[in-house]
């Protein structure tokens, strides 16, 4: 038997909604501010599907994922299809000329070690983590908006 685990984070992120979506939406990018993922691969014959890899202190995790609900601009949604249970969802903000993200993640562990890891340090570890990947991915949008030539606020 097994518990899911949820972590959400929530970051100001100093661009409109339509550039961190841009940003954001393109999943292959994002080894580029979430330190633990080491690669993600969108499916060719299905662009919902996509095949991630996650590494960290030498324990490596793989899953297919599928995008389940997509809005443009607020909400992406999936789950793994395989591999390692999890699931999740990014929502956009529209704050005009600024956006806010929050990411929620979901995983499966065994019910007795799950609440005892959670309570002592595995949620910290997560929630630290996503924390700083969501930090990453608006230092990650201020680079971008500088090559564009458009001002960081």
């Amino acid at each position: 038997m097994s518990d899911w685990l949820e972590h959400s984070v929530l970051v100001e992120v100093n661009a409109p909604v339509e550039l961190s979506w841009e940003l954001w939406s393109d999943l292959e990018q994002m080894p580029r501010w979430m330190k633990w993922i080491e690669s993600v691969k969108v499916l060719e014959e299905d662009p919902d599907l996509s095949r991630w890899k996650l590494a960290s202190g030498g324990f490596e995790f793989t899953w297919l994922s599928r995008i389940t609900k997509l809005v443009d601009h607020q909400l992406i949604q999936w789950e793994a299809v395989d591999g390692l249970p999890n699931r999740g969802g990014i929502r956009f903000y529209d704050h005009k000329d600024t956006s806010a993200v929050k990411l929620t993640v979901a995983y499966s562990i065994p019910s007795l070690i799950g609440k005892l890891m959670d309570n002592l340090f595995l949620g910290r570890i997560v929630e630290g983590t996503l924390k700083a990947d969501l930090q990453r991915f608006q230092t990650y949008v201020d680079k971008v908006q500088q090559e564009k030539g458009q001002p960081a606020d």
